[in-house]
């Protein structure tokens, strides 16, 4: 089981080698990217959400009568 864990840890440390990490300003660019589309998705979610809420809530006060 040892040789196992070992042997599992030395191929990690391997590929993780090969790894091509980024440099900092394109984590950071990548990281503003990341920001805006997420507000952006949340924004439409949101409006997207209130307009068919709306839509719901209308049709029951009318057909409530």
């Amino acid at each position: 089981m040892i040789n196992k864990i070992k042997s599992f840890v030395i191929s990690v440390r391997q590929e993780m080698s090969k790894v091509s990490w980024p440099t900092f300003p394109e984590l950071k660019s990548s990281t503003y990217v990341v920001i805006v589309v997420s507000i952006i998705i949340a924004m439409y979610i949101f409006f997207v959400d209130t307009g068919l809420t709306y839509i719901v809530q209308s049709f029951f006060k009318n057909n409530g009568r």
